[in-house]
C-alpha cells in the first residue's frame, strides 16, 4: 500500500489518537496483530500516566505511542518501520477514494477510478505496441527490437496487473483480517 499507515494523518495514528483521547486502548488494538497487543497495551498504560505531567511530556508520550503502534502495525504487515511520516503527504489519487468509498459504504467511485486508470494504461500501451509493430514491419532488427520490447512490456504489465488483482493486500507473511461474507 502506498505508505500512509505510517503517516501522522493515516488510519493507525488516527486510531491511536482516539485511544488516547478516550483513555481506551481498544480503539487501536484492531490495527495491530494479536501478538503485538501486550506491547501496545503496556505502552498505552505508560503514556496515559506520562501525558498528564506537562504539555511537553504529553507531546513526547503521544509521539512514543504513535511510533509504537505504527511499528507493530507495520511488522504485522511484514513491512519495515522507517519512522512516522508527516501529515499531508500525497498518497496518490486512489487512497482517498478508497477511504471515501469505505466511509460512504459504496465501492462505485473506487471501481470507476481504478477501471478507468487501468483501461487508459492498457489502451495507451497497446496503441504504442501497434504503432511500433506497423513501423517495424519490413524493416531491420533494430526497429523490431523496439516493437518486441514494447510487446513484451505490455504482456508483463498485463500479467502483473492480473497478479495484483488476485494478491493479498499486504503480501506474504502479513497478518490477514477475516473478510466479511
Amino acid at each position: 500500500m502506498p505508505p500512509h499507515c505510517d503517516s501522522m494523518d493515516g488510519p493507525v495514528v488516527k486510531a491511536a489518537m482516539v485511544a488516547l483521547e478516550s483513555a481506551g486502548v481498544r480503539a487501536v488494538l484492531p490495527f495491530v496483530p494479536e501478538e503485538g497487543e501486550p506491547e501496545v497495551t503496556e505502552a498505552f498504560e505508560k503514556v496515559i500516566k506520562a501525558r498528564v505531567q506537562s504539555p511537553e511530556a504529553r507531546e513526547v508520550a503521544d509521539r512514543h505511542f504513535f511510533e509504537t503502534v505504527v511499528r507493530i502495525h507495520r511488522a504485522g504487515e511484514g513491512a519495515p518501520f522507517t519512522g512516522l511520516k508527516p501529515a499531508g503527504l500525497g498518497h496518490g489519487p486512489v487512497v482517498p477514494v478508497a477511504e471515501k468509498a469505505i466511509e460512504d459504504g459504496s465501492p462505485d467511485e473506487l471501481v470507476k477510478v481504478l477501471t478507468e486508470t487501468v483501461e487508459g494504461q492498457i489502451r495507451e500501451r497497446f496503441a504504442h505496441v501497434m504503432h511500433l509493430k506497423r513501423e517495424a514491419a519490413g524493416k531491420g532488427v533494430t526497429e523490431m527490437r523496439g516493437y518486441v520490447d514494447a510487446m513484451l512490456g505490455l504482456e508483463v504489465y498485463s500479467h502483473k496487473l492480473y497478479e495484483c488483482a488476485h494478491a493479498e493486500p499486504h503480501g506474504e507473511g502479513a497478518h490477514h483480517h477475516e473478510h466479511a461474507a
